[in-house]
């Protein structure tokens, strides 16, 4: 629906948008279940939060602070897709001022830590049913065993509630 509201008035973000959308959907296609690098799984999220920008303008507020020395970690293929999704949909969706988003991706003793967090409503939308972070978990655990993580916590902040997602990986 956002790139048919493009279409006419910013053909340029349009054309954009199907391309990154495009590039989703092929990934979730493809799904060879062989790993990939963390540098093209953030990407992905990159090219997925720009679809998302253009459908809730202001509302979201994106920051990423990426470290390049962890891309080279290996994930699952879509590993970081939920996690991202997660912040829109019980970040900004039931908010009216919207959210900010923060990914971070940094090198810590010898691990990949990977940190997904989200401004949290007052008015919280409707609880899932956690299918996406036990999927997240199965996944790393089937191919990192116990070397690797993933892990939700919520603190209040001055600025209002904070939901955090990590995921921590063994370092190439």
């Amino acid at each position: 629906n956002s790139a048919i509201a493009l279409v006419r008035a910013e053909p340029a973000k349009a054309e954009a948008l199907l391309e990154d959308l495009s590039d989703l959907f092929r990934e979730a296609l493809k799904d060879s279940g062989e790993p990939v690098r963390l540098a093209h799984e953030i990407e992905l999220a990159q090219r997925y939060l720009a679809i998302e920008q253009i459908r809730y303008g202001d509302r979201l507020q994106v920051s990423w602070d990426i470290d390049a020395r962890v891309g080279r970690a290996r994930v699952p293929p879509l590993v970081l897709q939920p996690l991202v999704e997660n912040a829109v949909r019980h970040g900004v969706e039931p908010s009216l001022q919207g959210a900010r988003i923060w990914v971070q991706a940094e090198a810590k003793r010898g691990q990949a830590v990977v940190l997904v967090s989200n401004t949290v409503s007052e008015n919280p939308s409707a609880p899932g049913h956690g299918m996406a972070l036990r999927n997240v978990r199965e996944r790393l655990r089937l191919l990192h065993d116990v070397a690797a993580q993933c892990d939700v916590w919520r603190e209040p902040t001055p600025e209002g509630e904070m939901f955090h997602a990590r995921i921590v990986l063994p370092a190439p």
